[in-house]
């Protein structure tokens, strides 16, 4: 990295007025003439994917060469390949490469807490990174309070990064988009309600920058922008976008999702204010070069060859709404209920035509959900569409809507009456979230999750999916 000389300049006035004013020194921002060179890369909602980690290292490492490097995440590092998920110590793999990568920092996002507090613990103290996330507590829970922020120092180059969270888990409560009794023994804040407390930081630090690590979604970053203009750059996660805009001459900035993209932030900084900007959002597909030695890491975590067993057989490419279709039949027959039901969001990938192994459902289904029955009477059922504000993909009845309402038909057509009885198979994702509607001690409760639920459910059936145009998804 370059070596960058400071020129600190106090004049006698400067220093008479600290004396007369009473101010710390720690709050008078010093100037700086010489311009300054920063490089920020950067990546969100990667989800467990491993490959794409060998080309950004070989990118970044070319970068550092060069110039001020910092490399960060803005979160959902988790939940999405088996081969992280389903690891003897989940999530493992993704945490080495991302040390061996040399991420600097990363902010919580909503899936890092799919595992259990008590893994997160793990993960975090075996991350050679620094966590933050000033919109969170984690009281007794055993998980390990991240900083709200850090300053880093990069050459003579100090970084304040300020951690931020969505929590829009729940309808009743203030809680990341998580399963709900995963985050049971901490508390969380709106983003908003936090983040003027931190407004004038990059003086207290006198930092050269002042970085929002969002994971919002680009809405709320907009609007943070719009509301708390004391930011230089935005840098979110959560939407799964890819995002190079100004708001409020706060720089916003997101890298799409998947490892699809690398960004990449060349800043000229001047008197701590970025004079020039330059962002390029670097598709990976077209990028040939990797860090050879990561690779072969990678490559060895891959080498797991139970994922690839073979358990079914798809007629054609299914979307995930045909997906629903499946999923909630597959439930529903292994489960031997009268209906299933499944959110949207539990769905993840679309699968192709051809063979199905369980790499593919883990991939589609890797949120480790119990399953569980319910017995709900048809106007519970009614009452639980019609006022929740959910939508679900459903199999085994089906819906119309009246001036009135709502009627709900048997797999046979026929109108089920109110005091009808129905068992009702899903995740017990669904009723954590929804738990004024379900009384989860009257719940049968499975041994198996939904992922592996349907594997067995494929195995036993032999079975052939074919789902191509179906659409079952129900919103009142």
């Amino acid at each position: 990295m370059k070596n960058i000389q400071l020129l600190i300049k106090f004049s006698i006035f400067s220093l008479l007025f600290i004396l007369l004013s009473g101010c710390r020194q720690s709050d008078v921002i010093i100037e700086k003439d010489a311009t300054q060179k920063l490089t920020i890369f950067f990546i969100n909602d990667q989800h467990s994917r491993l490959d794409n980690f060998a080309k950004i290292k070989h990118i970044v490492d070319q970068e550092r060469e060069k110039t001020n490097v910092l490399l960060v995440c803005a979160g959902d590092i988790f939940s999405g390949n088996p081969i992280v998920d389903q690891y003897s110590q989940k999530g493992y793999p993704i945490i080495d490469v991302m040390n061996k990568t040399g991420f600097n920092i990363s902010v919580l996002g909503n899936h890092e807490f799919d595992y259990g507090v008590p893994v997160l613990k793990d993960r975090m103290e075996q991350a050679n990174f620094d966590w933050v996330c000033a919109n969170v507590s984690t009281l007794s829970s055993g998980l390990p309070q991240p900083a709200p922020y850090q300053t880093l120092i990069v050459d003579d180059i100090k970084i304040t990064v300020l951690g931020l969270i969505e929590t829009n888990g729940k309808p009743d409560a203030v809680i990341p988009s998580t399963h709900p009794w995963r985050v049971a023994d901490l508390a969380f804040q709106r983003f908003y309600d936090v983040a003027d407390q931190y407004q004038d930081l990059k003086a207290q630090e006198n930092a050269d920058i002042y970085l929002a690590l969002t994971h919002l979604g680009s809405g709320s970053d907009n609007w943070l922008a719009e509301n708390f203009p004391f930011f230089d750059i935005i840098i979110g996660g959560h939407s799964h976008e890819l995002i190079n805009a100004s708001v409020n001459k706060t720089l916003i900035l997101q890298a799409g999702s998947y490892l699809s993209h690398l960004g990449k932030a060349e800043l000229t900084i001047q008197n701590r204010e970025i004079v020039q900007s330059n962002v390029n959002l670097i598709d990976l597909s077209t990028y040939s070069e990797v860090d050879n030695e990561l690779m072969q890491v990678i490559e060895t975590y891959n080498n797991a060859p139970e994922f690839y067993e073979v358990v079914g057989h798809a007629t054609s490419d299914l979307d995930r709404t045909e997906l629903g279709c499946f999923y909630t039949t597959a439930l529903k027959e292994y489960m031997n209920v009268d209906a299933s039901f499944q959110n949207s969001g539990g769905i993840r990938v679309d699968i192709s035509q051809g063979d199905i192994t369980a790499f593919d459902i883990y991939s589609m289904d890797p949120f480790n959900n119990g399953s569980v029955v319910f017995t709900m009477s048809v106007a519970e059922i009614k009452n639980f569409f019609m006022t929740s504000g959910t939508g679900l993909h459903v199999s085994g009845i089906s819906f119309e809507k009246t001036d009135t309402g709502l009627i709900i038909y048997d797999e046979n057509g026929i109108e089920l009456s109110e005091d009808t009885n129905l068992t009702i198979g899903l995740n017990d994702y669904i009723p954590a979230v929804y738990d004024s509607y379900f009384t989860y001690s009257e719940a049968d409760i499975k041994e198996l999750t939904t992922a592996e639920t349907i594997i067995q459910y494929l195995k036993t059936n032999n079975s052939t999916v074919d789902y191509e145009g179906c659409d079952q998804y129900f919103y009142y």
